[in-house]
């Protein structure tokens, strides 16, 4: 019984009854719970106990079975109707609330059990009306997947329903009924869109086009479902230069795409930074937002600038050499590789201002290259360039004023600390991080200007005033120094008074060089190559190995390693590699060992390199066969061009000198050898019975220069098989006749059918047997199966005369399948031939003869008949009548005589025996037998 109810529906509380349909089924788990009223517990026996009768009463308890379907909205509060079962199963008619006068209980619904379906509902136990429970229910939560992975572990929506599955029990047994009921949650619009990175970054070349499309990886994910998915993106501030497009796939999924509307200048404006912003289509739609930075890529599309073309400077007179002059500054608006700029003079600088003013094509630095002497000119025009990659040079012009020193300069007094010799301070490269170098006093002669102090030039170096004393100042490194990277600085303190007066003290910085560099191959992988069978002690290669470091701690020494063999050797000094003994590639054709750069500091430091030998060939190996005879069996009649069998030949040699050429060279044109695979072929089909075997002489060439070779026999042995059916020599004609006289006793010969073949062995076995009979009585024949001698079995009769047919099948016992021929036997039987033409007539006729399908039976053994030998009795008998006195010579004369016939009998007996001739041809001409044709007797 399926039954459904009307339901109830409810727009205001988002609950209906739906109709059965096609649903996903959750797992509903028992609800454990220790507060289990005895109402409850009371209800559970009653349904055990009933399912213990229910065998007597299952065809009432199956009928009763109903589905029931409601469907509501998630989230609905406590309290909201979902449905009456008691109504929709139309059981308003049975009393509910108490036994009807007529006795008849009241009706009490019960959950078959409290799983998770019981969570989310209450069920009145008298009513039968189901509602929400305080429990809220999220239809997210209850049904959607978790896309594994995802970078938020957001739900990911299903497009299948989402149910909660009851059992309710309607008692008492009179109305007992299992009522499953199902509820289909609906989708709210309760989840906002959400992308899953807070922070997404797009980048977008300067100069695309407008209209680029960019797709944005990370859209944003709704886990509800519909229209209250995500439908639409937006930009909260497009710039008037970018929006979004939407593209929907074939799966639904939705992507969001920055399209580019308008030009863009990474030079004006590097970033964008906005809120990306999805909506979805719920009533009302619900947002999210994500931070989008569209940052806008370079490229060389500006120039050096300088902000000024003209600079003035000036420069005292009595400034030493190294003083700083100015330091030009071009601006490239691009980045990177695409900014770099360089410096130059112009053409129209003169040679004496350039000699004495250096730029630095890098920094734009101008400084005086040497000190400036008194005749030299007082105003200098310098036009300088600023170069960029595949740009216009830009320029600017420094005027440089160079203004005569009347009063004395500031002094600068050195006080070295570390080690100097004539004005060169001496400092090991490693030291540590400020490293004092020396003290500076800074002195003014007219004690009446202020006087500063700064360190010019390049270097890890630094000048700070010495606290608490007033114009003292100490030197000291900034970083370690490397004497690999640089071996002499050249600084210069400039002390500088309030009227511009300056002076400058030079300082150079020797680095002392200490062994922290080890040897260095160009290669850490040697690869040489030397022909085999070279001469002793033959040069390889020059080992080279550089060391950074000076003096002893950078001259090298080279070594062998441990797992070099001993006919290698190493010069220590000038590192050549030699081999003193000759090398043969077919015993070792790779060699593989280490060599040992070491210097001489203390303590010495060593690299290590690999080096790799390939043993080159030389064709001084012959081609050798596996075998000097190779035999091949081959069938006959063997097709032409197969294979017949391989010849195995090897050369020790590589390369081309290991390449084998083979050929037949004994004048034959039947076979050929396939070069690569050394196969032997028969060009035609082979036949035993013209030539049983083939000696051929194969020649291997190898492909050196010269060649070498070798050479090798070969026999072709053929094998026979079956392949020629026995061949008739008698009788010759299938219309030729004997004439069988009625009087021939039985066991008398007739005729015989002679036959041969060609093959041998157990293919060349014939036997004979008459396959088909016609004639007045065609039994009375018969033929040997091995000498195909035909007899007459019984005495012909007179209703015997008249002629006889007989089919003869001659057959080998050749494998797999024997091959027969046949011949027909005509007997006349008559006492003479009256009418030859009618007997002629007879045998062009086809005769209806019926095939009789026994085989012949023959034994391949020799056999020997035993003839019985004619019996003596009688003549003993008879000799005993006439005299008992000669008794004994008698039967010695009859023992005599028997003995006698027994040999002739066994003697015939012999010639009987099947010859099987194993070698040699037969000469078919000297087997052939004339028929024996009777035409007139």
């Amino acid at each position: 019984m399926n039954y459904q109810g009307t339901g109830r529906r409810s727009q205001a509380l988002g609950t209906s009854w739906l109709p059965r349909s096609r649903h996903r089924q959750l797992e509903m788990g028992p609800l454990r719970s220790a507060g289990r009223t005895a109402s409850h517990r009371n209800l559970q026996h009653l349904f055990l106990f009933l399912l213990f009768i229910g065998p007597f009463n299952c065809f009432a308890s199956y009928s009763r079975a109903t589905e029931l379907f409601y469907s509501l909205n998630e989230g609905l509060p406590a309290g909201v109707l979902i449905g009456s079962l008691a109504q929709d199963l139309r059981l308003h008619g049975v009393a509910a609330e108490g036994p009807d006068p007529s006795g008849e209980p009241a009706l009490s619904f019960s959950l078959a059990s409290q799983g998770l379906g019981g969570q989310y509902v209450s069920l009145d136990n008298r009513s039968g009306e189901l509602h929400t429970s305080a429990l809220e229910i999220d239809r997210e939560v209850l049904c959607l997947e978790t896309g594994a992975g995802s970078p938020a572990s957001l739900p990911a929506p299903s497009s299948e329903p989402c149910l909660l599955l009851l059992d309710v029990l309607v008692l008492p047994q009179e109305h007992f009924r299992l009522v499953k009921v199902k509820i289909a949650i609906r989708d709210v619009n309760d989840n906002a869109p959400r992308f899953p990175v807070p922070n997404m970054c797009l980048w977008v070349p300067e100069n695309a086009p407008v209209d680029t499309r960019l797709a944005i990886e990370h859209p944003a994910l709704d886990p509800d479902l519909g229209t209250n998915a995500v439908q639409t993106y937006r930009l909260q501030d497009d710039y008037g230069v970018f929006t979004l497009d939407v593209e929907e796939n074939e799966s639904g999924e939705r992507t969001p795409y920055l399209i580019v509307m308008g030009a863009l200048d990474r030079e004006a404006r590097e970033e964008y930074v906005t809120l990306i912003i999805a909506e979805d289509g719920g009533t009302p739609p619900l947002l999210g937002s994500a931070t989008l930075t569209i940052g806008i890529s370079d490229i060389n599309d500006n120039c050096p600038q300088f902000s000024d073309s003209q600079l003035n400077v000036t420069v005292y007179g009595n400034s030493t050499a190294g003083t700083h002059v100015a330091t030009i500054h071009a601006v490239d608006m691009d980045l990177g590789s695409n900014a770099q700029i360089s410096y130059s003079y112009s053409q129209k600088v003169p040679q004496p201002s350039r000699d004495l003013f250096h730029l630095d094509e890098s920094t734009g630095a101008i400084k005086l290259s040497s000190k400036i002497d008194g005749d030299a000119p007082r105003l200098h025009r310098l036009t300088i360039l600023a170069n960029g990659p595949g740009c216009i040079p830009a320029v600017i012009t420094v005027l440089v004023s160079i203004i005569k020193v009347m009063l004395r300069p500031p002094e600068v007094v050195p006080r070295f600390i570390a080690n100097e010799v004539e004005g060169v301070v001496y400092l090991k490269e490693l030291e540590p991080v400020n490293t004092p170098i020396a003290f500076f006093t800074i002195k003014d002669p007219d004690e009446k200007y202020k006087v500063d102090c700064f360190l010019d030039g390049n270097g890890p170096f630094k000048l700070s005033p010495y606290k608490p004393y007033n114009n003292e100042y100490l030197l000291e490194t900034t970083r370690p120094l490397d004497y690999e990277v640089q071996q002499l600085y050249e600084i210069s303190v400039v002390a500088w008074n309030s009227e511009g007066f300056h002076v400058n003290k030079i300082i150079k910085v020797q680095v002392l060089d200490d062994n922290d560099n080890s040897p260095v191959f160009p290669q850490q992988l040697i690869e040489l190559s030397i022909e085999e069978n070279n001469a002793p002690n033959a040069f390889l290669t020059k080992l080279y190995a550089t060391d950074a470091d000076s003096g002893e701690r950078g001259k090298v020494s080279y070594f062998l390693g441990p797992d070099a063999p001993s006919y290698f050797s190493l010069d220590k000094i000038t590192g050549v590699l030699t081999v003193s003994t000759q090398l043969d590639r077919e015993e070792k054709e790779k060699y593989r060992y280490t060599v040992k750069a070491i210097d001489s500091g203390l303590p010495p430091r060593e690299s290590i390199a690999t080096v790799t030998i390939t043993v080159l060939d030389k064709n001084d190996n012959s081609p050798r066969f596996i075998n000097k005879d190779f035999s091949f069996f081959v069938p006959e009649n063997f097709p032409g061009f197969g294979e017949i069998g391989v010849i195995s030949v090897t050369d020790a040699d590589a390369g081309q000198n290991g390449w084998v050429a083979l050929s037949v060279v004994n004048g034959s044109d039947i076979f050929v050898i396939d070069t690569g695979k050394g196969v032997l072929r028969a060009k035609v089909s082979l036949d035993r019975e013209q030539q049983s075997s083939y000696v051929l002489s194969v020649e291997a060439v190898d492909g050196g220069d010269p060649a070498l070779s070798s050479t090798a026999k070969i026999t072709v042995l053929l094998l026979d098989i079956n392949d020629n059916p026995p061949l008739v020599l008698f009788p010759q004609s299938n219309t030729s006749y004997l004439l069988v006289l009625p009087s021939t006793l039985p066991g008398s010969p007739i005729t015989e059918v002679y036959a041969v073949d060609k093959d041998t062995g157990m293919n060349a076995v014939i036997a004979y047997s008459i396959i088909g009979r016609r004639g007045p009585r065609p039994e009375s024949f018969r033929i040997d199966p091995k000498t195909g001698n035909i007899t007459l079995e019984e005495s012909l009769m007179q209703n015997d005369y008249g002629l006889y047919r007989l089919l003869v099948k001659v057959s080998d016992h050749g494998y797999p399948e024997p091959l027969h021929s046949t011949v027909m036997v005509n007997l006349f039987v008559n006492d003479t031939v009256s009418n030859e033409s009618y007997i002629e007539s007879l045998l062009r006729k086809e005769p209806d003869i019926n095939i009789e399908e026994k085989e012949p039976q023959i034994s391949i053994e020799p056999t020997h008949k035993k003839m019985e030998s004619p019996s003596c009795v009688p003549t003993l008998v008879a000799l005993s009548i006439i005299s008992l006195g000669s008794i004994t010579l008698v039967t010695g004369m009859g023992i005599y005589i028997c003995l006698r016939k027994g040999k002739k009998h066994h003697r015939a007996d012999e010639n009987l025996e099947v010859q099987i001739p194993l070698n040699g041809r037969i000469d078919l001409h000297k087997l052939e037998k004339k028929p024996m044709e009777i035409s007139n007797i």
